[in-house]
């Protein structure tokens, strides 16, 4: 397996130089607390944001985000899984925001998957900022069993979203393993995704990077990313 500085250097020479690379960078380094700083409710509201985007145009859902916020008590998880089944329909067809009933019923799903785990006696924010980094493919697959619409790329992007590092299985990087013969099989298998993770775990052992900037890191190095920073 190639090195961390190996695929840096390869990505430094695509993307115009250390100094523009370090650029690029800097937008997926977190502060470690930066996670614990947010409460439940944004923790929700973050799950939901990105089950909405998933298979649709970002922009829009931005756009309409602050009536979601509105009409779901700024998701706050006690009303939310007060809500009738009555309510929870009428809100889907209100024309504020984008209705899609199946994946409204995913704000209440996912709001009881966060209440199961504080009956654990810890705030569902002190749950994620604790999971080790080494196993965050168990993370994933923790949001893919207990909630709902979270699995693929939405729940890592979620996380992202909030500040939990985590790398994403993107096409480039999956075009690198590949390439690697680091996996064979089907991208979100048992042995890929430990294979993949085994990898990063491995890299972060090598550097300072946090494993967003590894992944960012990755994909520079990987398929056609030539971009350059001016």
């Amino acid at each position: 397996m190639e090195k961390i500085q190996t695929i840096y250097q390869r990505a430094a020479e695509r993307k115009g130089g250390e100094e523009a690379l370090s650029i690029l960078l800097s937008d997926v380094a977190y502060p470690t607390d930066e996670l614990k700083d947010l409460s439940d409710d944004r923790v929700l509201s973050a799950f939901t944001k990105k089950v909405f985007q998933s298979g649709f145009v970002w922009r829009v859902v931005e756009n309409k985000w602050d009536s979601f916020e509105e009409l779901f008590f700024e998701f706050n998880i006690e009303k939310i899984l007060m809500m009738p089944g009555e309510m929870l329909e009428k809100k889907a067809s209100d024309p504020k925001i984008i209705r899609n009933y199946n994946k409204v019923k995913t704000i209440k799903d996912n709001a009881q998957m966060m209440f199961n785990e504080q009956q654990n006696g810890h705030s569902f924010v002190e749950f994620l900022a604790n999971w080790p980094s080494n196993d965050i493919i168990g993370l994933w697959a923790y949001l893919k069993k207990n909630g709902q619409r979270l699995g693929g790329n939405t729940g890592p992007y979620a996380l992202r979203a909030m500040g939990k590092d985590t790398f994403l299985l993107t096409r480039d990087i999956e075009a690198y393993f590949r390439a690697h013969d680091i996996i064979s099989g089907g991208l979100q298998t048992k042995s890929s995704l430990k294979a993949i993770q085994d990898s990063f775990n491995e890299w972060q052992q090598q550097c300072d990077l946090s494993l967003s900037q590894i992944s960012r890191l990755v994909a520079y190095a990987t398929g056609d990313n030539h971009i350059q920073v001016e």
